[in-house]
């Protein structure tokens, strides 16, 4: 988990300095495409398409083999390593980490698409290359991993990355506008301190490990699900969300570690209905606010929530995230 959400700050990043740039200049054109209003970039900048294409090739390429160095240095170097193999983990945390590769991969495209726009590129070429940008990269990692005697290229990673990408290029070739975002939410666990080297090790590093405050979020656009009924405001939305309590291990938990004997906890899947706030259909003026809101279109905003697991069954939280 640590990984994805890295990369996908970085991507971040990138994106914002060019948007920056692209505010701060004078408008030279505009692009006629049947888009949503709070859905693209404005392109009120001076630069040639060209070179504006060369400002992403050049800042993505860098972007992209720096971060590979970093991620190895950091995480597979010190590790054995083994001729490249599969491993499936589909059995571990749930199936969590599953959810959140297809949520990288899903916000990698959206930043994806938005820069090759911002380019001058055609609508449907920077869907579909745009859009696959997460599946793109995390299959290089994946080819890492499958080096790497301790795990393997996972084929439930890349059947989740790939659903990811499709999910937002489907949306946008065919609504022209993405009607499902997937997003995140993260509450601290309890859990953390008993397995501190595989959970976290404090409460910043817990946000990026520990499946069990970690949560992941698909919000419906309450006004298209019911067919452009007016009585919903542009920006809301019915959001389901998917979670685990319980998990000191992968796929199972350790009755002892480093000698001390561990509690006894029950793992089990939870389940959510809430509400949610799509930021990019807000009616805000101001680009700056809408950049803003492109930066953090991927959180979960807290509210109420319905809760269902098999334990507690039906649960009532009056203000959850």
């Amino acid at each position: 988990m640590l990984r994805f959400l890295l990369i996908y700050c970085l991507c971040l990043f990138i994106l914002q300095c060019e948007a920056q740039t692209s505010f701060s200049l004078q408008k030279d054109k505009s692009l006629s495409l049947n888009l949503s209003e709070h859905d693209s970039l404005p392109h009120n900048c001076t630069f040639t398409d060209k070179q504006k294409l060369n400002i992403v090739l050049i800042s993505g390429s860098a972007s992209y083999v720096g971060s590979l160095i970093i991620l190895y240095n950091s995480w597979y170097k010190d590790y054995p390593q083994s001729n490249f193999h599969f491993f499936n983990d589909n059995n571990e945390w749930f199936m969590l980490d599953k959810y959140a590769h297809a949520m990288t991969s899903y916000n990698m495209g959206n930043l994806g698409y938005h820069t090759l726009l911002w380019t001058g590129l055609e609508e449907k070429k920077a869907i579909w290359y745009g859009g696959f940008l997460g599946s793109y990269y995390l299959t290089i990692i994946e080819t890492l991993d499958g080096f790497s005697k301790g795990w393997g290229a996972s084929p439930g990673d890349i059947a989740a990355n790939t659903s990811g990408s499709l999910l937002f290029c489907l949306q946008q070739t065919f609504w022209h506008k993405q009607n499902i975002r997937f997003k995140y939410s993260f509450m601290p666990s309890p859990y953390a301190q008993y397995r501190p080297n595989l959970l976290g090790t404090n409460g910043f590093y817990s946000i990026f490990k520990d499946y069990n405050g970690y949560n992941c979020w698909a919000s419906f656009n309450l006004k298209t699900l019911f067919e452009n009924d007016e009585k919903f405001p542009d920006w809301l939305c019915l959001s389901i969300g998917y979670g685990a309590d319980g998990m000191i291990g992968a796929s199972s938990n350790p009755a002892i570690y480093n000698g001390q004997i561990m509690p006894v906890f029950e793992r089990k899947r939870q389940f959510y209905l809430s509400a949610d706030i799509d930021y990019m259909r807000l009616p805000v003026r101001s680009k700056y606010l809408k950049l803003l809101f492109k930066a953090i279109s991927f959180i979960k905003l807290p509210f109420p929530a319905l809760e269902y697991n098999k334990t507690d069954k039906f649960k009532f939280h009056p203000f959850y995230f």
